[in-house]
């Protein structure tokens, strides 16, 4: 069994910072299709439509029949352990600086046999397993094969915790504790095992609803932190920046109508300052530390969060602005994950649905609770899930836009 992992010792400020490596991540471009579903938590697999084989690796014609119709579809992920070895030399330095690493042989129940990292828990072979797609520090989709059923302390093990960016022992920084998803996602971690939470707040003279609560939990330490004032976000960037090991940004403005629903850009510019400025001022402040140590130990930093909206894929008409800033938001977080992803940072992007908030009393339900959000973004770092969707509506709004964009426009913007 996986023994509970131990809390790292204080690191050694004599020590050199070691240099992150990466795992070889070179994919075709049909292979990419497994690290999409990857990124969403999803374990799938090309089907053949002509005759239903199931294909792995990924290829352009079906391996039976030779036919071009591939479609990419949730795959039962249950399988049997044939065969297992422990490597014990590499001639690649992310794996030489991580041996032993165990591989197996797994005859998925779906058809096809699958190279996959196996994880402690695991029995000798034969043994039943369930497969999951994990993303490595490359951002590349991988195979772990986990145990047929959860053991204690299963996400403790060494390979598992490479492939994913669990906070346990690590230290949080949540932007804006002033909210209830910001309140929630505090709580959240702390129940974890977050070491230490950081928690920002604006306006430290105003007495917030919920903070005496989360100043009794043992890890919080508050901090003044303005997202939209770049001496704020750079004084507390040097101050705590090199100790942080988990971004998570819950700053936002949300305001409703359009275009036309009210006079001025006054409210326009405070939510791009807010939403898309904000996250800029913090990844240019943060965004260097995080990659620096990215190869800490145990305790390495792993991870920005970010907290979008379903709104930035497809506007919104009814809270347009808000929705063009978000859009503007999850644009720049591309960036910034195509910046960070050299070091091995994930960045972890959430679009929830409508959020049981005083900004969304007049829609109807469902809505996302601030608690069941912040429990998406607590499991989807412990999977190591890369997008993630909080919520009934933001899964189908997720389905629709990813099955035909324009139509999900036309609709929304006829009311639907």
């Amino acid at each position: 069994m996986t023994e509970p992992l131990a809390r790292p010792p204080r690191k050694n400020p004599v020590l050199r910072t070691p240099l992150p490596t990466l795992p070889p991540g070179g994919r075709s471009r049909v292979g990419l299709g497994l690290t999409a579903a990857a990124a969403v938590g999803r374990f799938m697999l090309q089907h053949c439509r002509d005759c239903g084989a199931v294909q792995y690796p990924p290829r352009e014609a079906c391996h039976a029949c030779l036919s071009v119709r591939l479609r990419w579809r949730d795959t039962d992920s249950g399988g049997e352990l044939l065969s297992d070895t422990r490597l014990h030399h590499s001639n690649d330095l992310f794996f030489r600086e991580r041996l032993p690493w165990r591989l197996g042989l797994v005859r998925l129940d779906a058809g096809c046999s699958v190279v996959a990292h196996l994880h402690g828990d695991v029995g000798d072979a034969p043994a039943r397993v369930r497969l999951r797609l994990c993303l490595d520090r490359a951002g590349q989709a991988v195979m772990m094969a986990l145990p047929s059923q959860d053991t204690p302390h299963m996400n403790d093990d060494p390979q598992l915790r490479e492939m994913t960016c669990d906070p346990k022992f690590r230290k949080v920084l949540v932007t804006d504790g002033k909210s209830a998803v910001g309140q929630a996602m505090v709580r959240a971690l702390a129940a974890a095992g977050a070491d230490l939470i950081w928690v920002g707040h604006a306006e430290p003279w105003k007495r917030m609803p919920g903070a005496d609560a989360l100043s009794a939990l043992p890890q919080v330490a508050w901090v003044p932190l303005d997202v939209t004032d770049s001496r704020s976000v750079e004084e507390i960037a040097g101050e705590i920046g090199g100790k942080v090991d988990i971004v998570v940004n819950t700053a936002e403005l949300h305001r409703t109508h359009g275009i036309s629903g009210r006079r001025g850009v006054d409210t326009a510019r405070a939510e791009m300052d807010v939403n898309y400025l904000g996250l800029l001022r913090l990844a240019q402040a943060f965004g260097p530390a995080l990659r620096g140590r990215a190869a800490d130990g145990v305790p390495n930093a792993v991870a920005w969060v970010n907290l979008l909206s379903i709104y930035a894929l497809t506007s919104f008409p009814a809270h347009g602005t808000y929705s063009a800033s978000k859009a503007a938001a999850h644009s720049l977080a591309q960036c910034l994950r195509a910046e960070m992803r050299p070091a091995g940072i994930r960045v972890v992007n959430v679009y929830p649905g409508p959020v049981d908030d005083e900004w969304n009393q007049l829609l109807p339900p469902p809505k996302v609770a601030p608690a069941a959000l912040a429990a998406s973004v607590v499991k989807a770092l412990r999977e190591g899930a890369e997008d993630v969707y909080p919520g009934d509506v933001a899964q189908e709004w997720f389905e629709r836009w990813r099955d035909d964009p324009k139509a999900l426009e036309r609709e929304i913007s006829a009311g639907a």
